[in-house]
C-alpha cells in the first residue's frame, strides 16, 4: 500500500544524532555533495559513487581526515544532525556474517592499492552489495591510526534526514 512505509533490510537500524566531518576546504559551500568521494573512490564506496563519511565524534572526524600520514592539511569542521533508517551496523559480528561478510573485509589497510590493481577494493565491493540490499549506510569501526578504541564512523550512500548545522549561515 502507498501509505505504508518501505520495510528496512535486515539486520537494519537507525541513527539519530550529531555526526561530524572534517571536509577538505574546498567542499565547505557544499557539505552535503559527497563529490570528493565520488571523484576518488573511499573505502566504502567506488569512484562514481557519492558519498559522505562522517565521524560519530569530533575527534573521530579530525582523525580521519588525515590518514596519508603526510602533515596535516586545513580542514572545515562540520556538524550535522542526523535521523537516519537503512544503517548497517558492521560493528556487529553476527550483522557481517549474515550478510557473508568479516570485519577484514573493511579494515585492508591497502585497499586504495586493491582499487589500483583490481578497479575496486574488497570494502567497495562489499558496501555494492549492501547498497543493493537497500541499506543507506554503514556504521564502522574507525580506522585511523592513532584514535581512541570505540571511535565510530558513519559512511552514508544515501543521506536523507541529515541537516547540516549553521544557523548563521558560515558555510554560504
Amino acid at each position: 500500500m502507498p501509505w505504508m512505509r518501505a520495510a528496512l533490510p535486515e539486520p537494519a537500524t537507525t541513527y539519530k544524532g550529531p555526526l561530524y566531518r572534517a571536509l577538505n576546504p574546498i567542499w565547505a559551500r557544499d557539505p552535503l555533495s559527497g563529490e570528493g568521494a565520488k571523484r576518488h573512490g573511499g573505502r566504502c564506496n567506488a569512484k562514481g559513487r557519492a558519498t559522505l563519511y562522517t565521524a560519530m565524534s569530533v575527534l573521530g572526524a579530525v582523525a580521519e581526515a588525515n590518514q596519508i600520514g603526510r602533515p596535516f592539511e586545513p580542514v572545515t569542521l562540520v556538524c550535522y544532525d542526523a535521523d537516519l533508517t537503512g544503517i548497517f551496523d558492521a560493528t556487529n559480528p553476527a550483522h557481517l556474517a549474515a550478510q557473508g561478510m568479516g570485519a577484514a573485509d573493511f579494515a585492508a589497510d591497502d585497499w586504495r592499492l586493491q582499487m589500483l590493481q583490481n578497479g575496486r577494493s574488497t570494502g567497495q565491493e562489499r558496501a555494492e552489495a549492501l547498497i543493493a540490499a537497500g541499506y543507506t549506510g554503514l556504521i564502522l569501526p574507525s580506522f585511523a591510526r592513532g584514535v581512541a578504541a570505540g571511535t565510530r564512523n558513519l559512511v552514508l550512500w544515501q543521506w536523507r534526514g541529515l541537516r547540516v548545522i549553521d544557523s548563521e549561515g558560515r558555510l554560504q
